[in-house]
């Protein structure tokens, strides 16, 4: 009965849409109506500057973090960890209180793969940094750093739940970046 909880929770709590939230609250567009109208960091940074785009990511990645690290303190086993973490995920793609219309989901597979193990995370946050540092373009930086997240999973040896995950939860953020994809392609990103 816990697992479940623990997985409608993370559920839940990944419904929260960090990015409404804080437009709503320092008074600047919804995020779904202007610039790329997806409600992320990224978005909100356009909009509304660094200050509000920081506190986006930083509450997005909570979302993915947060629910894993509930469920490890509670001494939750890998498959309930993976399921929690999915649950996160899904939240924050598809929120049960925005109209299942969420962002594409980089921070929080970031927080999920921190609270799954921290040496994930960190190679996870240094792989985007020296892409974006290299290319200067975040949606880059997003996707081959998300490509490469299975890899470096199997290569930190993650239980084999959370290894599983690693594959369609990456497949999910990368197909929510298909504009950013085709706007790369012809140059234009």
């Amino acid at each position: 009965m816990l697992d479940l909880i623990l997985i409608v929770c993370a559920y839940l709590l990944g419904s929260i849409s960090t990015a409404i939230i804080v437009c709503r609250l320092m008074e600047l567009p919804d995020p779904r109506t202007q610039g790329s109208h997806n409600p992320g960091a990224t978005n909100v940074l356009r909009i509304g500057g660094k200050k509000a785009a920081a506190i986006t990511l930083i509450g997005d990645c909570l979302k993915g973090l947060l629910p894993v690290g509930v469920a490890t303190l509670l001494g939750a086993g890998n498959t309930t960890l993976a399921l929690v973490a999915m649950a996160a995920f899904l939240g924050h793609l598809y929120p049960l209180f925005f109209r299942f219309q969420g962002g594409k989901g980089v921070a929080t597979a970031f927080g999920v793969f921190l609270g799954l193990s921290w040496p994930l995370g960190l190679l996870l946050a240094l792989t985007w940094v020296v892409i974006a540092k290299l290319f200067r373009i975040s949606s880059l930086a997003a996707l081959l750093t998300t490509a490469l997240t299975p890899l470096y999973a199997w290569l930190l040896a993650l239980p084999p739940p959370q290894l599983l995950i690693s594959l369609p939860l990456c497949l999910l953020v990368i197909w929510r970046h298909r504009e950013n994809i085709r706007r790369l392609w012809h140059g234009k990103e």
